[in-house]
């Protein structure tokens, strides 16, 4: 059984301060002991931004990927289609030109790109000149392709080397393509995707090209006048406004889709057009375009099962996942996280094998092209600064959680790895990365809880590192967004809190702070009144100032009014601690899983006179409160402290002097009756103390 809390009288402010206990002091830093804190707000921000994107509807799959296409003679037919539809990419006609005369290119890009329509686009116009045909060849490994025995002269041969084409046979084999065609006099282009091989070939400036697609919305606008050609004139126009809709790109998601996409967008709007599809039905299958191109990477990625010949597919997988964790952060960051997670990845397929890292890779902008990502300025929030960084992200909001679904719903193997990737990274103390971390471990955890639990969250809760403690209640409290799951999340907390290690207990006060698991902001206001027995205030308090900063600080001034009242010195203690902790912590030290634009103008202030700002209503509670602080024996000598360095903060910004300013007299008097003696005159020697 529980030990009863103590009780006792309202304290006299004129005892002395022994007299009732321990003096309570001004609560320094939080439960990391100041680590992983400053500039976790931004992080933890951009984390839910990029992770918690519903889908909608689940009874839609992605689409399937196409079957390659066969091998052997081009149809007439195809042909055709193709010269109405396609779209010259820039550079087409550099590019016929050096196949014209070297009789073969290579086009480095990644597929979905129009890569193979631009490929046959350039062969049919060589060999309408000499008479030819156009046919595809089949891959035959390193040393040629499928068919090329058979090669006729003037005509032309599109050939699509593996994603997983090693670097050093690429050029060589190219090199003997290019004699093959040219004593042949036919003409070959070869499709090589992004990666490594591509990389070495670009920078080798040999046969080889750097592919950029046309314009999406050229690519939509060609195929949707072909598909309704024939139908009446207004559902073009139709089909065209629909694609202008906010709440279409929103469900796509995609910065802009590539040529593939495009041409698939175009069925569904010409088929929504026609009525063949509800609005709905339309919106659910742009919603499955980001899936469809995540299971597409993971089925690139199951090739080679062993190493070191799997390697190129497991760091350009492990590049894709941390992206998706890491998505908007320093690219510095990601890439450190990204082979981190190939380690893993390695050492699970091969444990005999030790995998190391490429010092001279390829150019970041090659590698994040496989992962359909780019890199540009931004900034990282350091809590009182911010530097700039070189960043990357991924081109679309909802790729990092397609990402991060399919590679832990699809792919049960890779759970493993990517567990033991993210405790580890949970025990970073810079909040640019267990925050990240931590937010990603949520998510998953609430994907499939029995697995996460053991996997993620006992492991990170039960630690003696405070920072996975920290990332432990905020992979919980994540998970408790999901209303089918937080009965057992509060469950969990609530053995917790009750039980005799004192990690679960923290672990379990840290998740209250966040205000989801118990279901409301009152109720984890009790568990952490009840955990306030057990602890000295430092991490109960700082979770109680964590909801203070949340969506609902008028109930938190409530309860803290109501436990200040009270008769549990506990309660009254945690009431005292929190009100120090509000004057002393600037707000943006406080971030939480919930939006709270009201308070993000006053980041750089301490809370209490954020709350001012952007809550006069708080006033009355919060001047109650600190009167407390500043009257009771055992607070005010660090109330006096707080109080002085609040007001030195306030002198040097305007705004804030003129809110405190504000609030200060109402501090001086009690409702409608003035402050008694001492308390007055213990306020007038702060000020004149200044």
């Amino acid at each position: 059984m529980s030990a009863p809390e103590d009780v006792s009288a309202p304290e006299d402010v004129s005892a002395p301060a022994q007299a009732w206990g321990r003096r309570l002091d001004i609560p320094q830093g939080g439960p990391l002991d100041g680590a992983g804190q400053p500039g976790g707000a931004r992080t933890a921000r951009e984390a839910r931004a990029h992770l918690h994107i519903a889908y909608g509807p689940a009874r839609l799959r992605a689409e399937p990927a196409p079957y390659p296409l066969p091998e052997g003679p081009v149809p007439r037919e195809e042909l055709a289609r193709l010269r109405r539809l396609h779209r010259a990419v820039p550079g087409h006609a550099a590019m016929r030109d050096h196949l014209r005369r070297t009789h073969l290119l290579a086009l480095c890009g990644e597929p979905g790109t129009g890569r193979a329509w631009t490929g046959l686009a350039l062969l049919a116009e060589l060999a309408e000149r000499t008479g030819g045909g156009v046919s595809r060849l089949g891959y035959a490994g390193p040393d040629g392709a499928s068919g090329v025995e058979k090669t006729e002269r003037g005509h032309g041969y599109l050939l699509e080397l593996p994603a997983d084409q090693a670097e050093s046979t690429a050029e060589p084999l190219l090199d003997r393509l290019r004699a093959h065609f040219a004593e042949h006099e036919a003409f070959c282009v070869v499709l090589v995707a992004g990666g490594p091989a591509a990389d070495r070939l670009l920078r080798g400036r040999r046969h080889a090209v750097a592919y950029r697609p046309p314009a999406a919305a050229d690519v939509l606008d060609r195929h949707l006048t072909e598909l309704l050609a024939d139908r009446p004139a207004g559902l073009l126009e139709t089909a065209r406004s629909t694609a202008r809709r906010p709440e279409l790109a929103e469900a796509l998601g995609l910065d802009e889709p590539r040529p593939g996409e495009a041409a698939r967008l175009a069925g569904h709007l010409a088929a929504h057009a026609e009525g063949r599809l509800s609005d709905e039905r339309l919106l659910e299958h742009c919603r499955s375009f980001a899936p469809h191109q995540a299971r597409e990477w993971f089925l690139e990625a199951g090739g080679p099962g062993t190493l070191p010949a799997a390697l190129p597919a497991l760091r350009a997988t492990a590049l894709r996942i941390a992206l998706a964790v890491f998505d908007g952060s320093a690219h510095s960051v990601m890439a450190e996280a990204a082979e981190l997670l190939a380690w893993e990845l390695a050492v699970t397929l091969d444990p005999q094998y030790a995998p190391g890292r490429p010092l001279f890779s390829a150019r970041p902008g090659a590698c994040l092209a496989t992962a359909r990502a780019v890199h540009g300025e931004g900034v990282e929030d350091l809590g009182d600064a911010s530097v700039p960084v070189r960043a990357v992200w991924f081109e679309g909001r909802r790729l990092a959680s397609a990402v991060l679904h399919e590679s832990w719903d699809a792919h049960h193997n890779l759970r493993g790895p990517m567990a033991r990737w993210l405790r580890a990274l949970c025990d970073d103390p810079r909040p640019q990365v267990w925050v990240r971390a931590a937010v990603a471990a949520g998510v998953l955890c609430a994907r499939d809880y029995l697995y996460g639990l053991v996997e993620l969250a006992l492991p990170l809760g039960r630690t003696d590192s405070p920072v996975q403690r920290m990332a432990a209640a905020t992979a919980l409290a994540g998970a408790s967004r999901a209303p089918e799951l937080r009965p057992a999340v509060n469950g969990l907390l609530h053995d917790w809190a009750r039980g005799d290690d004192e990690r679960e207990r923290e672990t379990a006060a840290l998740a209250h702070g966040y205000g989801l698991a118990a279901g409301s902001v009152a109720a984890s206001l009790e568990e952490l009144g009840r955990l306030a027995r057990a602890d000295d205030g430092r991490t109960t308090s700082h979770s109680v100032v964590r909801l203070l900063a949340g969506a609902e600080p008028e109930t938190v001034l409530a309860a803290l009014t109501h436990w200040l009242r009270g008769t549990r010195r506990a309660r009254r203690d945690l009431a005292l601690l929190a009100t120090l902790r509000a004057v002393t912590t600037r707000t943006s030290h406080l971030w939480g899983l919930c939006e709270v634009p009201e308070l993000e103008p006053y980041a750089a202030w301490p809370l209490a006179t954020a709350l001012l700002a952007a809550h006069p209503e708080c006033g009355p509670r919060l001047a109650e409160l600190l009167r407390a602080a500043l009257t009771w024996a055992r607070s005010a000598g660090a109330a006096e402290d707080a109080l002085v360095g609040w007001i030195r903060r306030a002198a040097g910004d305007e705004r804030q002097l003129a809110v405190l300013c504000d609030f200060l007299p109402r501090l001086a008097q009690d409702g409608d009756e003035p402050l008694d003696a001492g308390a007055a005159t213990r306020i007038r020697e702060v000020l004149e103390a200044l």
